[in-house]
């Protein structure tokens, strides 16, 4: 891959960084590594793994692996029984975790346990139905308190979203809306109102999923970048590293989801860490 386009790592953007004043507040993790990406004419890479599977075990050294091999941000699904969007791959990831007892008290516990060794961003995805059956805006204030980073509720209402956003602000936190390709531009600029730390685009209207061609994504990257000056991540459906390349020459970031969770579940169990940096070092080779 170009230099260009190739992620920067959290680590070695931080080795990068110049020092701040004192005066200065410092800046959220999720803000702090597009800022350094950018100013290294950089790209993120940004996985998207099912806590609980194929182990919730797994999830340090995959998370590790990823980071290792050059992802700056890692999305972790936290599992639902019933995925709005999500296709047949993750779904059935998330009925795994479900069935080993993966809840999202455990999941935050876990992440609380290994923050210190990763680096790189953590941003919880996470049903509406979870948030508020947990608290709603002291679900996103949990989440802060185990060391996520941001969180994205794919499935929550615009007009009610406002309290969870405000959360996400008093904490500190990315909070990504949704913007799908048939979004009208009046409805554009409502989302991306309620995101802090970047915005969630999607490749492709439907649902999560492998495909062969390319997405188109130089449009509707455009349409929001005429809203916005956050960085614009772009998903669903992106799964090889021509995918990459062609999301990254018009957005910030590139999200890999379905491709990277069906190897995770596939092989030798005590091999998954080493899968996910192989599969992530081969999106960014080109």
């Amino acid at each position: 891959m170009s230099r260009t386009l190739y992620p920067l790592s959290y680590q070695a953007a931080c080795a990068k960084r110049l020092p701040r004043p004192a005066t200065i507040a410092p800046m959220s993790r999720i803000d702090q590594i597009f800022q350094d990406l950018r100013a290294n004419g950089r790209k993120a890479l940004m996985p998207f793994v099912v806590a609980g599977d194929p182990t919730l075990d797994a999830l340090p050294g995959t998370l590790a692996a990823l980071e290792q091999a050059g992802a700056s941000i890692a999305e972790i699904g936290i599992p639902f029984s019933d995925p709005i969007a999500d296709g047949p791959v993750i779904a059935e990831a998330m009925h795994r975790a479900l069935q080993r007892g993966v809840s999202p008290s455990v999941v935050l516990a876990r992440v609380r346990e290994l923050r210190a060794s990763v680096r790189m961003g953590l941003v919880a995805m996470v049903s509406v139905s979870i948030v508020e059956r947990s608290g709603g805006s002291a679900f996103i204030a949990a989440l802060a308190d185990a060391g996520f980073d941001g969180v994205i509720v794919p499935d929550a209402d615009l007009d009610a979203v406002g309290p969870l956003h405000a959360e996400a602000e008093r904490r500190d936190i990315a909070f990504a809306m949704l913007v799908a390709p048939t979004s009208t531009d009046a409805r554009i600029e409502r989302l991306v109102r309620h995101c802090r730390g970047f915005v969630y685009l999607l490749a492709r209207a439907g649902i999560t999923g492998e495909r062969q061609d390319a997405p188109q994504v130089e449009s509707l990257v455009r349409r929001v970048r005429a809203k916005t000056s956050l960085p614009l991540a772009v998903g669903f459906g992106i799964s090889t590293a021509a995918h990459v390349k062609a999301v990254c020459a018009h957005a910030d970031a590139a999200i890999v989801g379905s491709s990277l969770v069906r190897r995770l579940a596939e092989g030798d169990a005590h091999a998954v860490a080493d899968r996910a940096g192989a599969y992530a070092r081969e999106l960014l080779r080109v």
